[in-house]
């Protein structure tokens, strides 16, 4: 046997299985190619869920507790991250006559997890809110006392 039909058949052996690797690499690839999928902020559970919500409430039963104005600076799977006012209903003397006060925050939504019986769809599970100034009020141990500069709450699991 000559060189040249030894080369010549090496080639085209190595050639074979290059070309099936080439495919199953490509198919790989295909695979692991992420799907779109729709990010949103559920509040009260049963409520619709957004994406880019303008407000966004947290006290579901009277609406007491609330963000508005919000201005998104990003929303991406994992974390999104926006800037607006909670609006807070100080409940004084009551809830149904108390007055509503406006505090400046930063807001992140984040975490991840599915919603149930919406294939890609993700939604985030924690908020954290950042005060930039004043604060609202809360109640510990029956007193009241300003609230920290920083709280991250879960987010409500949405029933559907």
């Amino acid at each position: 046997m000559n060189r040249g039909h030894l080369l010549s058949g090496l080639a085209t052996v190595i050639a074979i299985p290059a070309l099936g690797l080439g495919l199953t690499v490509t198919a790989l690839q295909a695979s692991a190619s992420p799907a779109t999928v729709r990010v949103v902020a559920t509040d009260c559970p049963g409520q619709a869920s957004a994406v880019r919500p303008s407000s966004y409430v947290f006290a579901c039963a009277d609406g007491n507790d609330y963000l508005a104005g919000l201005h998104w600076t990003s929303w991406a799977a994992g974390k999104a991250t926006a800037a607006g006012q909670q609006e807070v209903n100080d409940c004084t003397p009551f809830c149904y006559d108390g007055h509503f006060h406006s505090y400046p925050v930063s807001v992140t939504f984040w975490g991840s997890a599915a919603v149930a019986g919406h294939p890609g769809e993700q939604r985030y599970t924690e908020v954290t809110l950042q005060y930039s100034g004043a604060r609202p009020s809360l109640f510990q141990n029956g007193h009241k006392v300003e609230s920290p500069k920083v709280v991250t709450w879960a987010l409500p699991t949405p029933i559907r």
